[in-house]
């Protein structure tokens, strides 16, 4: 069984290290977890490949980052996921969330786009039907603009539980893809 699972980000050294990037970041964690390599896919994404498992229970995993901007992401995805016969139910897209706790985590199926344009792009190409993990950001302090403060850096404080929050966020990843999800809302969703 094949998985997609797509990274939510903007394109660029600018925002590589930004909020709004973490979902992209944790794609990185697993590629460098599993000793992949990014390549360019004709989708305009960039794809690495590995095998989750061992034996005929083994799952195929794409990771993927599309080459365009957030609120672009659904189209290369929905060509990546055509050109490799993905079923919606089998993607697994990660997410800056604001509206959970720094380093929080949760998993679900479905549900609306909270006003995040990459998930409006996705739900756009796919509907609804595909695995969301909020990698929760926080919420501004004071009167910062979220469209300001997602596009930032994480402050030093963050920066420093930041290696915990990606290495957790990869294993959530796996664990969806072996375990499913009660099992993996049970155990991550905090």
């Amino acid at each position: 069984m094949t998985w997609l699972v797509v990274g939510l980000g903007n394109p660029g050294d600018q925002y590589a290290a930004t909020r709004h990037n973490v979902g992209q970041m944790v794609v990185d964690e697993l590629a460098k977890r599993h000793n992949v390599k990014f390549s360019i896919h004709k989708s305009r994404t960039s794809i690495a490949a590995f095998k989750l498992g061992v034996g005929v229970d083994a799952h195929s995993v794409i990771l993927a980052k599309s080459l365009g901007y957030m609120n672009e992401t659904g189209g290369p995805i929905k060509a990546l996921a055509q050109f490799y016969s993905v079923e919606p139910a089998n993607i697994i897209a990660l997410h800056d969330e604001l509206d959970i706790d720094f380093a929080a985590i949760r998993t679900k199926l479905g549900g609306g786009d909270n006003g995040h344009n990459g998930l409006k792009s996705m739900t756009s190409a796919f509907s609804a039907n595909y695995f969301r993990i909020r990698l929760g950001i926080g919420r501004p302090m004071g009167q910062q603009d979220p469209a300001d403060f997602v596009l930032k850096q994480f402050s030093q404080p963050e920066k420093k539980e930041l290696p915990y929050f990606l290495d957790r966020g990869a294993d959530v990843v796996e664990t969806l893809i072996e375990k499913g999800l009660d099992f993996t809302q049970s155990k991550f969703n905090s």
